[in-house]
């Protein structure tokens, strides 16, 4: 049986190569619902409608487990998912918590890169209410990220200044560590460690969503795959060129340090 990972678009694959990292031994089917990305600029109701469809087509794959490998979907359809299909399903969340951690001694401040719709959510804001009792967080959002990454423009000059105007009102020096608080983000890691003074360490959730996988399988006796790593690419708008964009967006990733 397969790990099936979901997002909106190709943000997920950053989770998937995590996996596929750390998993050879399975076989993986990422599906992209592709009919309605981005989803951080739609509505609540119109993101949990998309990912309960989507879910409904992936299962059907006769998966093990599924991540939902998009933070503005887990904020919003996480627990109806749970509720309604018997698989371990896990989500993600923003690496608010070992951020701080990170930054605590240190006293300096941590920045989260996230969509609009996550940083509205109630989860997001628990999360950070719950960790933070020293105030050291901020958050802003970057909306057009998402969709310069599924035009594939992960790098070149307009990149490099969008990420300049967004960081302009912050003194960076008072910053220890950047969130990439979306799974479409990391694709920007390495020009991130370029833009960004030396001193700020850059994190995501993938290792920790990836661990997370990796437990719940081991405590089903399920972790040992007869896979070679091998991956289904599905997408909710059948289309062949969106499937080869995904590749080409694995294939990124691995240029990523």
């Amino acid at each position: 049986m397969k790990i099936a990972f979901f997002d909106s678009g190709l943000g997920g694959i950053t989770v998937l190569n995590e996996a596929m990292k750390r998993m050879p031994q399975e076989d993986f089917v990422y599906f992209a619902d592709t009919a309605h990305v981005p989803y951080g600029m739609k509505s609540k109701d119109e993101v949990l409608t998309f990912v309960k469809q989507s879910v409904d087509t992936i299962i059907q794959e006769e998966v093990k487990a599924l991540v939902i490998a998009c933070n503005t979907a887990t904020s919003i359809a996480i627990a109806e998912l749970r509720r309604i299909h018997r698989i371990p399903i896990i989500g993600m969340e923003p690496a608010v918590k070992p951020a701080v951690e990170m930054n605590r001694s240190s006293g300096k401040r941590v920045l989260v890169f996230a969509t609009k719709l996550t940083l509205q959510e109630a989860k997001y804001r628990e999360l950070v209410s719950r960790i933070d009792d020293m105030g050291m967080v901020d958050s802003v959002p970057l909306p057009e990220l998402v969709q310069f990454c599924e035009n594939l423009m992960m790098d070149g000059p307009q990149i490099v200044d969008y990420f300049k105007t967004k960081l302009a009102p912050f003194d960076l020096s008072t910053f220890g560590t950047v969130v990439l608080g979306c799974t479409h983000y990391p694709f920007y890691r390495g020009i991130l460690s370029q833009i960004l003074p030396n001193h700020i360490q850059i994190v995501d959730g993938s290792i920790g969503t990836v661990n997370h996988l990796m437990q719940v399988l081991q405590d089903s006796s399920q972790l040992q795959g007869t896979g070679n790593g091998h991956v289904k690419w599905m997408c909710s708008s059948l289309d062949d060129a969106y499937i080869k964009k995904m590749e080409k967006a694995l294939a990124f990733l691995h240029t990523v340090k």
